[in-house]
C-alpha cells in the first residue's frame, strides 16, 4: 500500500489533525429564508436538526451530482481529487457520485491510499495541544467536544487508516458549508453535512480511499457530468 505523502509532516501529525476543525462559534438555526435545493433541505438526524443549506451561495459545481466515470478503480472506491475539490464515490456501470469538498490549504496537502477503518455519527472532537496554545479559548474542549451542530467534524466522520495505523486524516462533515470548494484545512476532507450523511450511508468499513496528488486527475480516470 502506498505511503501517504505529507507536506505537513515536519509540523507534526497532531497539528494536522487539529486543522480538521475551523473556527468555533455559537450558532442558531432559524427557519431558512431561501428555498432549499433538493437534497439540501433540513434533516432530522439522531435528535439533531441539520439546517438547510443555502445552495445559492455555493458554486453549483460543488453540489452533489451523478457523473460518468471511466477510470480503473472498482465500484465502492472513494477517490479524492484535491485539485478540483471533488470526492467521487465510484458506482457500477460507469457511474460515480461526485461531491464538492474542502481540502488542505497550500502546504498542507497529502496524497496516497488508505482505508476506512472506523465510522462515527455525530463524532466528538478534541483540539490538540498546539491548537489550544494558539487559541486559548479552546481550553474548555481539552477533554473533548461532544458531537452536535456546532462540532467542527459535522454530522459524520470516516477515519482513514493504513493497515492498523491511524493516519489522523478524516473525511467528515462541516458546520461551515461556505468553505466547500476551497483549500481551508490541513489535510482533512470536509463535505456539506447533507453530503457526508449521503456518503456515509454507502461506505463500508474497509472501503479503499485514493487521494490523488498533482494538479489534475490521472489520465486513466475520466469524469464528466451527465
Amino acid at each position: 500500500m502506498s505511503t501517504i505523502t505529507r507536506r505537513v509532516f515536519a509540523m507534526g501529525l497532531p497539528f494536522a489533525l487539529g486543522a480538521c476543525a475551523p473556527r468555533l462559534m455559537a450558532r442558531r438555526y432559524p427557519p431558512p429564508r431561501f428555498r432549499a435545493q433538493e437534497g439540501y433541505g433540513p434533516i432530522e438526524d439522531e435528535g439533531w436538526l441539520v439546517p438547510a443549506v443555502n445552495t445559492g451561495t455555493i458554486d453549483p459545481a460543488f453540489l452533489r451530482q451523478e457523473v460518468a466515470y471511466s477510470g480503473r478503480e472498482a465500484p465502492g472506491t472513494i477517490i479524492v481529487d484535491p485539485a478540483s475539490r471533488h470526492l467521487f464515490y465510484v458506482q457500477a456501470e460507469g457511474r460515480a457520485t461526485r461531491y464538492g469538498v474542502g481540502v488542505g490549504r497550500e502546504g498542507f496537502g497529502w496524497s496516497g491510499v488508505a482505508n476506512v477503518r472506523r465510522k462515527s455519527e455525530w463524532p466528538d472532537w478534541t483540539p490538540p495541544p498546539q491548537m489550544i496554545r494558539r487559541q486559548p479559548e479552546l481550553e474548555e474542549f481539552a477533554d473533548g467536544m461532544p458531537g452536535g451542530l456546532d462540532n467542527p467534524l459535522g454530522a459524520r466522520a470516516m477515519y482513514l487508516y493504513q493497515g492498523s495505523r491511524d493516519t489522523l486524516y478524516r473525511i467528515h462533515g462541516t458546520n461551515e458549508p461556505e468553505t466547500i470548494g476551497t483549500r481551508v484545512s490541513s489535510g482533512c476532507i470536509r463535505l456539506i453535512n447533507q453530503d457526508v450523511i449521503h456518503l456515509y450511508d454507502r461506505v463500508r468499513i474497509g472501503t479503499k480511499v485514493v487521494v490523488r496528488g498533482g494538479a489534475s486527475p490521472s489520465e486513466d480516470d475520466v469524469y464528466s457530468s451527465l
